[in-house]
């Protein structure tokens, strides 16, 4: 029997908070400065771009207490039940005082209007709190998400570098108060479902099937890096609403000797670890999804069974030769993931159905792996044109070629041509160059903001020159 809940609890600060009244549209954002009056989290973009929103939000993951930054414009408040929230106001020093990583961006300079100030500063904290001494690349990833109009970045990387000698998180006061806030939010914990202001939390995941067998046209929200956008950009309804982070049988990511099983709600944070290990030629690629504090709410199932033409990770996963696990009250099903995206706007997902998990078989020995993502900018842009390949070499010629692109029609998609263009061809320019014609009949893309449909197709093309330019002198030498 489902015992049941009708409050949201969660820690803010030093003090827990109980919410009856709460919606499930309700922003975390407008919940500390509205309802709070804690102001030094500010609301710039409203979508996660930009950071001035920043705030950690801790959990406990296998009974440890683990903070992220997070974005609070498009974190709901449904969303933070059994969570510790904590705002720029309840940072101090060991005596007091202004943090460690405040007084460096004072020493440092590093902040002029200031409106940013707030949201660079816990970000900040965050690494300082993992590295006191980043490296370069580190802070620039800690940063990603963060967006400054008149400081510049070489100060705040200054403070960066310097917060550590101003000390360490050894004496950090909220590593402190780490186990009282640890038991705290265990007593909270009590696997009921949560139903308040058309927000429901299911107990668990065979609850999550029940409740979408009973309310199959409910919103799912599990980061909301996209739902959210739906609130604060669109004024769109999203009751009822069933909300997922917490659901820790959904953030499993499990590694075997055959194949790595992403759960749907793991965030792409989550998912990092072991995924390099298995693939390691996405490293650059990942680091290039969004900004920190995205990465760390968005999940990797949201971001297939939204269905998105430029969702990053299809087109490389679908390269992979991903199958996907969809999950109802009735049963589990499972199917290639490159039968999921059935045209624009329309899955292969059934009433009462959701994403349950992904699972990326293993390559076997002779694959040659390469992801791209081409986009305005460098760091936190939607995508223009992503591609996935995996291409297999036996004996100088190639056998076997898996080719996916997102950005270059309706839905993510294997370019077929280009596949049949290489297998059975010699890995060899030549074979590339003919390859990169070919994709131009796999695609018609459209133009818009992004880049244009000519643009596009040189894109493609071109980006079989790049995997050769990277790939062949290196494949040579191995032979």
């Amino acid at each position: 029997m489902v015992q049941h809940r009708n409050e949201i609890r969660f820690l803010l600060n030093g003090a827990p908070v109980v919410l009856r009244d709460v919606q499930a549209q309700d922003t975390l954002l407008d919940y500390l400065r509205l309802e709070r009056r804690l102001t030094g989290a500010k609301e710039g973009c409203a979508e996660g771009d930009c950071g001035a929103c920043t705030v950690l939000v801790g959990r406990l993951v296998d009974g440890a207490l683990h903070y992220e930054t997070v974005n609070a414009c498009i974190r709901f408040v449904a969303s933070l039940d059994d969570c510790h929230v904590v705002t720029i106001e309840h940072l101090r020093g060991a005596g007091g005082g202004l943090h460690p990583v405040q007084q460096a961006m004072v020493d440092a300079h590093g902040s002029q209007c200031g409106f940013c100030t707030p949201g660079i500063v816990m970000s900040l904290y965050a690494l300082w709190m993992h590295a006191p001494e980043p490296s370069d690349e580190q802070i620039a990833v800690a940063l990603q998400g963060n967006l400054c109009r008149c400081t510049g970045y070489e100060p705040i990387f200054k403070a960066a570098r310097a917060a550590g000698a101003l000390g360490q998180p050894e004496a950090d006061p909220l590593l402190a108060e780490r186990a009282e806030v640890t038991a705290a939010l265990a007593r909270m914990s009590d696997s009921a479902r949560v139903e308040v202001g058309g927000a429901i939390l299911p107990a668990d995941v065979a609850d999550f099937a029940q409740v979408l067998a009973e309310q199959p046209e409910a919103t799912i929200i599990a980061g909301a890096t996209d739902v959210g956008l739906w609130v604060t950009k669109m004024m769109k309804p999203i009751t009822p609403a069933v909300f997922t982070g917490h659901l820790t049988e959904l953030r499993h990511v499990t590694l075997s000797d055959t194949s790595l099983r992403i759960g749907a709600g793991a965030s792409f944070s989550e998912a990092e670890a072991q995924l390099m290990r298995a693939f390691p030629h996405l490293a650059d690629y990942w680091s290039r999804i969004a900004g920190w504090q995205v990465r760390n709410m968005g999940t990797v199932g949201g971001n297939i069974a939204n269905g998105s033409p430029i969702g990053d990770t299809p087109p490389v996963f679908i390269a992979l030769g991903a199958r996907l696990h969809l999950r109802s009250a009735s049963g589990v099903r499972d199917i290639p993931l490159e039968e999921f995206f059935v045209a624009y706007g329309k899955q292969d997902l059934r009433a009462g159905e959701f994403v349950e998990a992904v699972e990326l078989p293993l390559s076997e020995t002779g694959v040659i792996h390469a992801a791209y993502k081409v986009s305005k900018r460098r760091d936190e842009d939607i995508t223009a044109v992503a591609a996935g390949f995996a291409v297999t070499v036996e004996s100088g010629l190639i056998t076997q070629a898996r080719l996916a692109f997102g950005g270059m029609a309706a839905t993510p998609k294997r370019a077929r041509l280009a596949e049949a263009a290489l297998e059975g061809q010699p890995f060899n320019e030549a074979s590339f160059e003919a390859a990169g014609r070919a994709v131009a009949d796999d695609f018609a893309p459209l133009s818009d903001w992004r880049a244009s449909s000519e643009y596009r197709s040189l894109v493609a093309a071109n980006l079989f020159r790049r995997f050769w330019l990277e790939q062949g002198d290196a494949q040579e030498a191995a032979e």
